[in-house]
């Protein structure tokens, strides 16, 4: 059976829906996949900025996490994603969060996401695809405000 993978995308400068479009293609290449609506979402970790368009991404794929984080890293890239402050603005954030079978400790990739739990823009939509995974007391314990906006493609 072909892995399930959970990914968060999220964006807070420029064009939010057109950075989010390019993730989806650029990540999913030729996998199946599922995407949450998106969610308009206070920023994290105390930096002034704009609020965020968030929404989680299921697909089935053969690659390994591994690449997945190297497709995510490439679309960041080609974005013009910068690092320059820690949770600072972003034109395009994409994290692995979840794979089936999978768990990793290694700093560049810590599988399951180490901090999704805590988070409401991860959780509520995470909830909406895999509500296997996610509970109610799942998003119930996570921090932060989130408004449901539309699904992707009806949003400009």
């Amino acid at each position: 059976m072909t892995p399930r993978a959970f990914l968060s995308l999220g964006s807070n400068l420029g064009d939010r829906a057109e950075h989010l479009r390019a993730a989806v293609a650029a990540v999913a290449v030729h996998d199946p996949y599922r995407l949450s609506r998106v969610y308009e979402t206070e920023p994290v970790g105390g930096v002034a900025q704009d609020d965020f368009w968030n929404l989680v991404m299921e697909l089935t794929t053969a690659v390994t996490p591994w690449e997945l984080l190297e497709r995510a890293q490439d679309v960041e890239k080609a974005r013009h994603r910068t690092r320059d402050v820690r949770w600072g603005p972003r034109t395009l954030d994409v994290d692995v969060l979840w794979v089936d079978g999978f768990t990793s400790a290694d700093p560049r990739l810590t599988l399951p996401h180490p901090r999704a739990m805590e988070r409401a823009f991860v959780v509520v939509p995470w909830r909406e695809l895999a509500p296997d995974l996610i509970s109610e007391a799942d998003v119930a314990r996570a921090a932060g405000r989130v408004v449901v906006l539309d699904t992707l493609e009806m949003l400009h």
